[in-house]
């Protein structure tokens, strides 16, 4: 094995020692093949090395065989295959056995393997002792099928040293889905010497609830320390989400001279493995298994189990109900299936039957820009039309167009563009379910297969398209999507709200946790992109065999998008007309332009007014510039010049801001955490000039605070903000190991800009006059984090 092959120099001496002070006896058996096993010593300058013979007992038996050349140290076999060392031939691995060549893999976590250590590190110095306010009890935790991090604001990192005879690799399954714990891989040498490492490479890109990634990094021959470490931030006092460790596989050790068995619930049944296959549903196996063995009727098992259990009667808690699409009558129905696969038993002392069907009743009607086809099926109105979904389609009347999105509200089958399914990191029982289910007036999440399952819906647009009279070049809303949910849990469930754009990365975008009374939510897109939206529920983040949570629901009543590309019409809006004539068509309004409701043409906003939103259909569509501000040249947005004049007693004051025009930054603390971890919060701030730009940036990644290292690395960042006011959390490097400082928690606190004044009743806003003390002028903002 690796580990004997690093200390084989000590044996090789341990074995010279032997035959010079061996005493000299008659009386010592012959050596038998069991009373020994081989090694090499360690490589030449050359490449070379010896086999030698170690007893396994000194001094039991006599005539050990003579030291013998080795193989090259580069050596080593195909996978499916180990070194014999008797006869220093590769063989193939017996049935119920692997092995990788020159490879090691774990993927077995009832513990953490031999060889691997888990360290907690005490972040900053001056701590009272206490364990209470220490990272004692921080470490990485064995779960069975993966590894799970610490939940506190700790820094822990799993080691794991390994010697490779020639250039390799390591890869690793993980999944990090919170960006409140800082996740790195890194790795040293034998002098505990950093290895040079790009960005992407140490830090880990983060993953969708559910989704496992996999991070692979190329290995120097010579020693690798390979540590995975974890850092929290607990600021808001909520534990984050632990990251999950699985599958890790080394390659480029020298040689492996012996095959690993299969471990329970997997087997491989011809010789000359390179992996163990899972046991399927109803099977199970020991250690070293080459085949499974099925369970009693009695009894079930889920796939890779070790062994199997005994099946409970049925309960309600087993099965669900499904309405059925509408049949040619227009009529729908209530049906009731066993949760699948079925674990429980039906017809035993204690078990429930299935309900009966409900009675048929009448489909509801279409979703809003659909009509009924058929009397059974709902179909989209063709282009230029629109229906209320109860109606047929028609043409929008003259001077108008369709208004085209997606208005889900009658929930009878699951619309084309979405789609549903459950997925869970510890296990694939559910892998083949519905995780969302159809409920007539609301969608609903489903059974799923264990109360951990994450249940998915997803709907994907693939884009967005502007009336036709709003300018794109200067649209600061390209749509919104707004839906209605509400959860109802006995337990702390979470319903993920998700956003991927252009298929790069999903990222959470607002989150609930425990019961929520029926309420809306709205997101606004920013730009036109291919976008997929996906909602996730989970009953607990805590695995079981037993089923507690099981009516713990999440329901989504209606969603709706705008200006969805391939969606349709549920009513139509006024457009500007080419001229008055009938049968004009719609033309685009350049921008800062609004339609005039007399003419149906395009008109320019009045000066220091901008337009909000594609809404231009009057001139109250122009709304004012805030005191102090002046619009821009498309009417997008009002800005100041820095600037501002006004009136006192007879005299004109002027304000001249010009050095502000710059972006500044100002750093308050240090603040701790509970266990006094140092933080900065940093703010980049731009009140004026850049024509109203949002030109603060913050960012959440590995940075020095230096804005030349910002452009350099700008590519490579996870997550920004671009406002006029923003926040950072910054950790320094001092505080947590790290060689440079990192950023994290970035938000916006000044979204929109107001105006200039003197008063903030301006803005009918009232402020303690001990807030505002001296000051004389202020500029507003609005902030969505505020």
């Amino acid at each position: 094995m690796e580990k004997r092959a690093l200390w084989t120099s000590c044996y090789f001496v341990r074995f010279v020692t032997l035959i010079l002070c061996a005493p000299e006896s008659g009386n010592l058996p012959q050596c038998k093949e069991t009373d020994y096993y081989f090694e090499y010593t360690e490589c030449d300058s050359t490449g070379s090395r010896w086999r030698v013979a170690i007893p396994h007992r000194q001094g039991s038996c006599s005539g050990l065989p003579e030291p013998v050349r080795g193989t090259d140290c580069t050596f080593s076999c195909e996978a499916g295959e180990f070194l014999e060392m008797s006869s220093q031939q590769c063989t193939s691995c017996v049935a119920g056995s692997y092995s990788l060549g020159s490879g090691v893999r774990f993927d077995q976590w009832d513990s953490i393997p031999a060889g691997f250590s888990s360290l907690a590190t005490y972040m900053d110095s001056g701590g009272s002792g206490d364990d209470s306010m220490t990272c004692n009890n921080s470490s990485w935790t064995a779960q069975g099928t993966h590894l799970e991090s610490n939940r506190d604001d700790c820094t822990v990192a799993l080691v794991y040293a390994v010697h490779l005879m020639k250039q390799g690799s390591v890869s690793f399954d993980y999944q990090y889905v919170d960006s409140n714990i800082f996740f790195e891989f890194f790795i040293q040498n034998d002098q505990c010497q950093e290895m040079d490492q790009t960005g992407s490479e140490k830090w880990i890109k983060l993953t969708t609830n559910g989704e496992w990634g996999t991070h692979t990094v190329n290995l120097k021959s010579g020693t690798n320390i390979l540590y995975w470490r974890t850092t929290g931030m607990l600021l808001g006092g909520k534990p984050v989400k632990p990251v999950l460790l699985k599958n890790i596989q080394i390659e480029g050790v020298a040689y492996t001279s012996e095959c690993f068995p299969c471990r329970p619930g997997t087997f491989s049944k011809t010789p000359g493995s390179s992996s163990c296959d899972l046991c399927p549903r109803n099977n199970y196996s020991g250690k070293g298994a080459s085949s499974c063995t099925p369970c009693s009727k009695t009894q079930y098992s889920q796939e890779g189990w070790s062994q199997c259990k005994e099946r409970p009667p049925c309960s309600e808690k087993d099965y669900f109900q499904i309405h059925m699409a509408c049949d040619s009558d227009g009529k729908t129905q209530i049906l009731y299936r066993w949760v699948e696969p079925q674990v429980c038993m039906e017809n035993v002392t204690g078990s429930v039957t299935l309900p009966p069907s409900g009675e048929k009743e009448d489909c509801p009607p279409c979703n809003p820009g659909f009509y009924m086809h058929n009397s059974s099926t709902c179909l989209p109105c063709r282009q230029g039309t629109y229906s209320d979904g109860t109606t047929e389609c028609q043409r929008c009347p003259g001077g108008t167009e369709p208004s085209l999105g997606y208005e889900y509200k009658w929930w009878n089958i699951l619309p084309r563009n979405m789609k549903t399914s459950c997925f869970n990191v510890g296990n694939s029982k559910c892998d083949e379910m519905n995780g969302w289910e159809v409920a007539g007036d609301h969608i609903r999440s489903g059974v799923g297969g264990s109360d951990n399952d994450y249940l998915i819906l997803n709907l994907r647009v693939p884009g967005f398209k502007l009336p036709t009279s709003v300018d794109d070049a200067s649209a600061t809303e390209f749509s919104r999507i707004t839906f209605i949910f509400e959860t109802n849990c006995s337990t702390e469930c979470e319903l993920y709200f998700m956003i991927d754009v252009n298929r790069k990365s999903t990222n959470v975008v607002e989150s609930w946790v425990g019961t929520k009374l029926r309420q809306a939510y709205t997101h606004i897109m920013t730009k036109n992109a291919s976008v997929s939206y996906t909602w996730a529920f989970q009953r607990t983040n805590k695995a079981s065999d037993v089923r507690q949570y099981v009516n713990d629901i999440a329901k989504i009543y209606s969603i709706t998008v705008t200006n969805a590309m391939d969606g349709s019409a549920s009513g139509c809006h006024a457009c500007a007309m080419m001229s008055q004539r009938d049968g004009s068509s719609c033309v685009p309004c350049p921008a800062g332009h609004f339609i005039n409701k007399d003419t149906n043409q395009c008109q320019e906003c009045p000066s220091n007014t901008f337009l909000s939103g594609h809404h231009i259909y009057g001139q109250e569509a122009c709304q004012p510039c805030g005191p102090g501000s002046k619009s821009n040249k498309e009417h997008s947005l009002c800005f100041n010049d820095c600037t501002f004049m006004y009136m006192e007693l007879n005299q004109t004051l002027t304000y001249d801001l010009s050095a502000l025009s710059s972006v500044g930054s100002i750093m308050n603390g240090p603040s701790f955490t509970s266990k006094g971890t140092k933080y900065y919060h940093q703010f980049n701030i731009s009140l004026c000039g850049a024509e109203g730009r949002k030109v603060a940036v913050c960012t959440d990644n590995v940075t020095d605070l230096s804005s030349k290292d910002l452009q350099n690395e700008s590519a490579d960042l996870n997550n920004f903000v671009q406002t006029f006011v923003c926040q950072s959390t910054i950790i320094p490097a001092d505080g947590r190991g790290f060689r440079t400082s990192l950023s994290s928690q970035s938000i916006s606190l000044a979204d929109t800009f107001l105006g200039e004044c003197i008063s903030l009743m301006v803005f009918n806003i009232h402020c303690r006059s001990e807030v505002l003390g001296s000051v004389r002028l202020l500029i507003v903002f609005e902030g969505s984090h505020l």
